[in-house]
């Protein structure tokens, strides 16, 4: 049955963030170079050398001080990210280099595994008010984990708007038993991601118009 732990990885990764589509535009990392192409935060990148590695993008209308007060308030998450059940920081005050939290998302019964929970323990390695956020950790359920996502999002306003960019990479012998099916997973996630962003930053610019 361990050849086919991937698959159940994969279900798990995208219930962390949800499989809906999204209009976001998205762009695949490109393999030559993985280092030029990737996103930064404070001179850091993705894991260079991850074989699992997606990203993305989309442009939000609303004002910076908005989408990064919710992107950042991890403890809200549950409240906008239709996937995420609970989320707690690990210490207190703002959010800012050596912040940890952890959150957790439902794992459907699937044909390879009962329903569970998968727990993600996240560390922000870097912090730039209103520029950009790195953070990684590992994801861990019964059966099955990711031994270290990194994750990279920029901010930048741009006509009045705000461009947001993320990049995430995985690595970890289960989920890299199967890299397309991984990464479809991670895709899918993380264009949900930002859909619920988007829509939440302009529903509140909306009503604050009013």
């Amino acid at each position: 049955m361990r050849h086919r732990v991937i698959a159940v990885a994969a279900v798990v990764a995208a219930g962390l963030l949800g499989v809906a589509g999204a209009p976001a535009r998205a762009e695949a990392a490109r393999d030559d170079g993985p280092d030029r192409a990737a996103l930064r935060c404070a001179g850091k990148t993705v894991d260079s050398a991850a074989k699992i590695r997606y990203r993305t993008e989309t442009v939000i209308a609303a004002p910076l001080r908005t989408v990064w007060r919710i992107q950042t308030d991890v403890e809200r998450w549950p409240v906008w990210q239709t996937a995420v059940l609970s989320s707690k920081r690990l210490d207190r005050g703002p959010l800012r280099p050596g912040s940890s939290f952890r959150w957790t998302t439902p794992v459907p019964e699937t044909p390879l595994s009962p329903a569970t929970t998968l727990i993600v323990t996240s560390t922000v390695r870097q912090l730039e008010n209103q520029r950009c956020l790195r953070w990684n950790g590992p994801a861990i359920g019964a059966g099955l984990s990711i031994d270290e996502g990194d994750h990279v999002w920029t901010f930048t306003e741009v006509d009045g708007r705000v461009l947001v960019r993320t990049e995430e990479t995985w690595r970890g012998g289960q989920v890299e038993q199967d890299v397309a099916y991984s990464t479809t997973a991670l895709r899918a996630g993380l264009e949900t991601w930002l859909t619920e962003l988007k829509t939440l930053a302009e529903q509140e610019c909306e009503r604050a118009r009013r």
